[in-house]
């Protein structure tokens, strides 16, 4: 009768394996993973190797065997045909004798794929498995899936979460880890899209158990824990903040996860997810503003955030009201009794007029205290006799002392985007002031890099987003550098509860039209020669500064060579070079001059801005000159409310404003014309500047011009503006299409020559 093969599959325990095939030379403790096959004739069992025709049975009686030599060579040429070799005796070190028909695989990363596919495929053939209870690669089945939430401290909680084999339950985390770590597949974002849902993983037990498991099961958890697992510490949980609450929320919608306990964290999780958690709140009777339906809901956030003990950032375009709805806010915490302490508001200089104006219109059931100008320190006392405390970023920290002694219902940053840098004076001082919640209205979150959001978050929720160092590795870097689009749009739905932004395309039927127009002027001439030399000789050194300091160390040289190319479109007289003093052609400056006088005759009521101060120094000649009513602010103006009343008023059509002083704080909807009259990189500050006019409250189409040097270094700008405004979008709104980026691959295209 034909012989029934049989493969036990066994793993040893060595001292020391020699290389063989691809495994290394070993000499300390290790396992080895075999495959012993034998032939069974009746109760007799022979080796493959073994050429005798009788075997010696254990009570001493011999017994002949009719071999069938043929058909065991044909059982193992399949089994060869599966990758198994034969393992010679010297190779491994074994406690006791080695067995002599030991089969295995080139590499032991080939056993999952033997067990998956040719062992169904021995099966078939004929042959019949025996699995040692030691054996590591063995496929054990998940029988269950749970997973608690264990509150911890300050906050956080643990999630533990589990699988049960053969009744027994294993910590799933570290599986999770080691498999991560095995295969990158899965810390890709890229590739774990690709990997299949049907497709059955492999987990590895500490023991070297092998546990298959659906990838529809774990897809969900590398994509939403994988910043936790990039960074595993060990152990058997991950950490969480109660901040990170929602993304357990899209791990019970996408895997069917259950988790038991903290029932208070999974209702946060349902309720920051869901709009219909958030209800709807009556405006506080004493508010003398009629709000938008817009405004309501962002007063029902407000107030939502406070009863969740929760912190945000009100980040609606400029113009849609954040400082009205902070203050319906604080008036329906005062008619509700909560208003016990005072609210601090740490804003620019330049803001100040704003919040009391706007306090004293629409909330006068507030009390102000402005603690500005040289009597503050008389009236740092009065602080908890307030309901509203302004201070600006420019006294924070010579005030830190006495702002610190108190404690604050809400701590308030208006223009957040000031304290982006995490580092900074004020940004160290308002880490250190103790309040109940805290609140950012700024309406440009992130401007350059998602350093700025980091900052911001870590004031208002610590902890949130990690260590500055961890953010960088998992978030920024990715982002930022390797255009990880699915990393991104996992980060704008973690910070995404805790944002809320409108853009004014979102409340068009309340804003009048913006029309933006670019206006192109050529170089001709002696300033077209400057232009040409200064930028050869700009590229030049900017070149040999990069050659030799690489580029990040190289930035203030480009800047400074970027600089020089724009003051000589906006006027040769900008360049401190005795050459460009000689140069009388000014074509942009000739433009607005054609521009101006017209609209000025059409009614038009004009903002003009300009980062060069000096060139609006040079504005204002041209301007007298044409009889040409204006006004003037810059970062030396001392009576900027007087400016503003008389253009609100009137009295003169023009107001001359730098680009930097007039980026924030000013509400000049008597505007219905802005002009920029040169460029800059960072959209945020020329979009801001526009704002100024563009904003709730204007009843007249607004008209935006921007004045480009064609071909120069500010048509790049331009280019380079739409890249820089991609990523700010991108994260606030999980547009996964964006690669912005800005490196030494622009340098090029920046110096590159006007055209002929």
């Amino acid at each position: 009768a034909d012989p029934v093969p049989v493969l036990r599959l066994q793993t040893l325990d060595t001292h020391g394996n020699r290389g063989w095939r691809e495994y290394a030379t070993n000499f300390g403790v290790s396992s080895f993973d075999v495959a012993l096959p034998v032939f069974r004739y009746g109760d007799v069992e022979v080796k493959p190797d073994d050429t005798r025709d009788f075997s010696i049975l254990p009570s001493g009686e011999m017994v002949h065997i009719e071999r069938q030599r043929a058909f065991e060579e044909q059982l193992m040429d399949e089994s060869a045909a599966a990758g198994l070799e034969k393992v010679p005796g010297y190779v491994l070190q074994t406690l006791g004798r080695p067995p002599d028909n030991a089969y295995g695989l080139a590499f032991e990363g080939l056993w999952s794929a033997f067990m998956h596919e040719e062992l169904p495929h021995l099966r078939d053939a004929g042959w019949q498995v025996e699995f040692a209870d030691d054996f590591r690669h063995r496929q054990l089945e998940v029988e269950a899936w749970d997973a608690d939430l264990v509150e911890s401290e300050n906050g956080w909680f643990d999630l533990d979460m589990g699988i049960f084999v053969e009744g027994e339950r294993l910590p799933l985390a570290p599986l999770l880890a080691a498999l991560f770590r095995r295969d990158g597949r899965w810390l890709d974002t890229a590739l774990l899209g690709q990997i299949a849902d049907d497709e059955m993983i492999e987990l590895v037990t500490p023991t070297g158990q092998r546990v298959r498991a659906p990838a529809w099961r774990l897809k969900p958890l590398a994509g939403t824990l994988i910043d936790l697992f990039d960074g595993f510490p060990g152990g058997n949980t991950l950490r969480l903040s109660r901040f990170d609450a929602p993304r357990l929320a899209e791990l019970n919608d996408s895997s069917r996860w259950q988790f038991r306990g903290q029932g208070d964290v999974l209702a946060l999780a349902d309720q920051l997810n869901a709009a219909q958690g958030i209800s709807h709140i009556d405006p506080p009777v004493g508010l003398g503003l009629e709000l938008r339906h817009y405004q309501t809901e962002g007063i029902a956030w407000l107030q939502f955030l406070r009863a969740q003990k929760l912190s945000g950032i009100l980040a609606d375009d400029m113009g849609l009201g954040k400082t009205a709805q902070t203050l319906a806010h604080l008036l329906l915490e005062k008619e509700g009794g909560r208003l016990d302490r005072p609210a601090l508001v740490v804003l620019p200089t330049s803001l100040i007029f704003n919040w009391k104006n706007e306090a004293a219109r629409f909330a006068p059931g507030l009390s102000i205290l402005s603690l500005h100008g040289p009597e503050r320190k008389s009236r740092f006392a009065e602080i908890a006799q307030h309901d509203v405390v302004l201070t600006t970023y420019p006294l924070l920290w010579r005030d830190a002392a006495q702002l610190t002694r108190y404690c604050y219902h809400l701590l308030i940053l208006d223009e957040a985007q000031t304290v982006k840098n995490a580092r900074s004076q004020g940004a160290e001082v308002v880490r250190k002031i103790t309040a109940r919640h805290r609140l950012c209205l700024t309406g440009t979150p992130l401007e350059n890099h998602l350093g700025e959001l980091w900052s911001q978050f870590d004031f208002l929720l610590p902890g949130f987003l990690g260590s500055n160092q961890n953010f960088t590795k998992y978030w920024r870097t990715p982002i930022e550098k390797q255009d990880d689009t699915l990393r991104r749009e996992l980060l704008s739905r973690r910070l995404r509860p805790f944002i809320l932004r409108r853009r004014k395309e979102e409340v068009a039927r309340e804003l009048p039209p913006k029309t933006i127009i670019v206006r192109k002027v050529e170089l001709a001439g002696s300033q077209r020669d400057l232009y040409e030399t200064v930028r050869v000789a700009m590229d030049e050194k900017v070149r040999f500064e990069i050659a030799s300091k690489g580029f990040n160390r190289s930035q203030i040289v480009i800047l400074d060579a970027l600089l020089k190319l724009r003051q000589v479109c906006c006027d040769p007289r900008l360049v401190k070079a005795k050459a460009a003093q000689k140069v009388r052609e000014r074509a942009k400056l000739d433009l607005l001059m054609t521009m101006l006088p017209e609209q000025v005759e059409e009614g038009r009521r004009i903002l003009l801005f300009s980062q060069f101060t000096s060139m609006l120094a040079l504005i204002e000649k041209e301007l007298r000159q044409a009889d040409i009513g204006y006004v003037l602010l810059t970062g030396d103006t001392k009576d900027r409310e007087e400016q503003v009343r008389r253009f609100q008023t009137g009295e003169v059509p023009v107001f001359l404003i730098s680009l930097k002083t007039g980026g924030v704080g000013l509400n000049l909807t008597a505007a219905d014309t802005v002009i920029h009259y040169d460029p800059w990189w960072n959209p945020a500050a020329e979009n801001q500047a526009t704002d100024r006019a563009h904003r709730l409250g204007q009843d007249k189409p607004v008209f935006v011009y921007k004045l480009i040097v064609a071909g120069s270094i500010e048509e790049k700008i331009l280019a380079l503006q739409e890249r820089k405004a991609e990523l700010a979008a991108s994260i606030l709104s999980a547009d996964s299409s964006v690669r912005a980026k800005f490196g030494s691959d622009d340098i090029a295209a920046l110096f590159a020559p006007l055209p002929s």
